[in-house]
């Protein structure tokens, strides 16, 4: 009696606080987002349906990017594994807004297209003063644009977040080797993009 009193009494709080002070920094960096993240999953459930992102702007690109894993000096470096097919929405403005992205990912699964992941895709201009992030993540790049999906002349940067698929590589990867685009008649495989000095 005496020690499980000791148990709830001491020994749990101590526990817990031992387990938050040795908790992955990630998991601790990654949790002020969680709310937020979540919310972003929930508003955008109703593009799980692809004629709704189309009716809202979203335009496909048909390709189904992946990636073979290959480095090359001064090229960006995707690991191997799948993007999907990217629906953009031209009409969004160029600063990025966490709660709207700009591009949905869809992989092709037998006659279906699946909601995967979002991305977030922001020009280099003039006004650029640094490199962009949004949830203590920066984006990647600036990279050439994507040929033949996105002109070279197209230099941007972008950030992935695989909000409606598990990614073993992370959330915020830019490529996922569990998406595949195997059987799709426009699967691409790309090249990686050459990397361009920014700010």
């Amino acid at each position: 009696m005496q020690f499980a009193k000791f148990v709830r009494g001491a020994l749990l709080p101590m526990l817990a606080f031992l387990f938050i002070c040795t908790a992955p920094r990630s998991t601790i960096a990654e949790e002020p987002y969680k709310l937020q993240i979540d919310s972003l999953r929930k508003s955008l459930e109703k593009y799980q349906d692809y004629t709704a992102a189309v009716r809202d702007l979203y335009l496909s690109t048909v390709g189904c990017v992946h990636y073979a894993g290959e480095k090359i000096a001064g090229y960006m470096e995707y690991p191997k594994g799948a993007m999907g097919i990217h629906f953009v929405n031209p009409t969004m403005g160029d600063i990025p807004d966490p709660m709207k992205p700009n591009v949905l990912i869809y992989e092709p699964v037998k006659k279906k297209l699946n909601l995967v992941a979002v991305e977030w895709l922001v020009p280099l201009t003039a006004d650029t003063k640094k490199r962009p992030a949004l949830f203590d993540r920066p984006f990647m790049g600036p990279m050439e644009g994507h040929e033949p999906l996105i002109p070279k002349k197209y230099v941007h940067y972008d950030l992935h977040a695989w909000l409606f698929k598990n990614n073993p590589l992370g959330m915020f990867a830019p490529t996922n080797p569990d998406v595949s685009c195997e059987g799709y008649d426009f699967s691409l495989l790309e090249m990686p993009t050459k990397m361009m000095p920014g700010p």
